[in-house]
């Protein structure tokens, strides 16, 4: 697994404690009879009837989902819940995730944390869809919601992007948004929320060793522009190991041009690696020759973007066909290329004799891809703790980036929202 350098974490000089381990909300781990069914291979595997009846007793009392937040339903960031389940450990990976609605982040995500749910009574450890939330047309997860993992794996689970849901909370009966998203000015929730997903995506590439950009099927490129977008104006955004009061002092102080000029100054930017993934794919869109033709697309959208820089931790070729049959000659592929992984569509039933891999198969080796990969690494060494803390901070930068901001200008004068 891959650390905040990029390798082993250095040795602290005093026994550490014991981290942590958030599987669900506070009200689900603070019942010992309970916690110990939702750890994974855990002994109180059994379970009777009582034990289930408690576990139902507990979900109805859960908290409200956006309690634990990273990033609230008002747009703003909150370390104090999440704190107590971070370590002075410094080797930790963080992975983000981003999309829209219904395309399986949180499912992704708790694949990525070991869940299993075979065993009665046990919760995921992010909520997912139900067919009445569906129905509903409403979203499960709002802000920024985070887990740690056993292997200190800190997973980011987002609000969807492109939502149509997120955008109706948001608005007010005169068009306007509820949401401060750029220094407390007053924007239509139209363009609010267009960079709400723009905030998100910057937040996430910038505190993120591995990131996530899921998409609905073979064809939908809108967060292939979204991601573009979010190159763009990522600059001056430091990563959490390297950010200097300087760099809030020039988010708050200097003028938008002065502020622009200086960001473009520094060295080299930091960015998370990328993984694009596009789920409920039939078969007949993860043939080998699809697979080609879409990554070679993918690698010329973002020809000029910092996203096929080599240090964004491209995997080896074994990993980058695991989607796809093991028929692929290996020609076909360019480890230079941005990482792209296919998954099908979930079925009720594997069936042995499927043309391709299962739902299931595919999560588990995206799984182990994320697991295995050669992510960048921070600038200096950082501890659990002070990345959240750090985070936070750059979180703030996001919000008062003078790039942004110029970039919200050229919108609003565009036509394309409502004043």
């Amino acid at each position: 697994m891959a650390g905040a350098t990029g390798g082993a974490g250095s040795s602290n000089p005093s026994p550490a404690p014991a981290p942590k381990i958030l599987l669900a909300k506070p009200g689900l781990v603070t019942t010992g009879s309970v916690s110990s069914k939702l750890i994974r291979g855990g002994a109180a595997g059994g379970g009777g009837g009582g034990a289930e009846d408690e576990s139902v007793s507990l979900r109805s009392r859960l908290p409200p989902i956006g309690s634990l937040n990273l990033l609230s339903d008002s747009w703003e960031f909150h370390t104090d819940r999440f704190l107590p389940f971070l370590t002075d450990n410094t080797d930790f990976t963080v992975v983000g995730v981003i999309g829209p609605p219904g395309v399986g982040k949180s499912t992704i995500m708790n694949e990525l944390y070991g869940f299993d749910g075979s065993s009665p009574g046990m919760l995921p450890p992010f909520a997912i869809q139900s067919e009445d939330i569906r129905a509903m047309a409403r979203h499960c997860t709002v802000g920024i919601e985070p887990r740690i993992s056993a292997e200190r794996l800190i997973l980011l689970d987002t609000q969807p992007v492109f939502s149509p849901s997120v955008l109706a909370e948001m608005m007010r009966p005169d068009g306007s948004s509820t949401i401060s998203v750029l220094g407390g000015e007053s924007l239509s929730s139209e363009l609010a929320h267009e960079l709400m997903g723009i905030q998100l995506g910057v937040l996430l590439a910038s505190i993120c060793h591995i990131l996530l950009v899921i998409s609905d099927g073979v064809h939908d490129i809108n967060m292939w522009r979204l991601m573009l977008t979010v190159d763009l104006l990522k600059h001056g955004i430091p990563d959490p190991s390297s950010l200097t009061p300087s760099h809030l002092q020039n988010s708050n102080l200097v003028s938008d041009k002065e502020g622009k000029d200086k960001v473009l100054e520094g060295g080299e930017e930091y960015l998370a690696a990328p993984i694009f993934v596009h789920t409920k794919l039939r078969d007949q869109d993860i043939t080998p020759r699809n697979f080609v033709h879409l990554r070679k697309a993918l690698a010329q959208f973002f020809s000029s973007s910092t996203f096929v820089n080599a240090k964004c931790g491209n995997t080896t070729k074994e990993h980058l066909v695991s989607s796809v049959p093991p028929n692929m000659p290996s020609t076909d592929l360019d480890s230079t290329l941005p990482n792209l992984f296919l998954v099908p569509c979930k079925s009720k039933v594997d069936s042995p004799r499927a043309q391709y891999e299962s739902y299931t198969s595919m999560l588990w080796k995206l799984r182990d891809q994320v697991l295995s990969m050669n992510c960048p690494s921070f600038a200096r060494t950082i501890s659990e703790r002070d990345w959240l803390r750090n985070s936070a901070k750059i979180w703030e930068l996001v919000k008062n980036s003078p790039i942004i901001a110029e970039y919200c200008k050229t919108l609003q004068s565009s036509g394309m929202f409502r004043r």
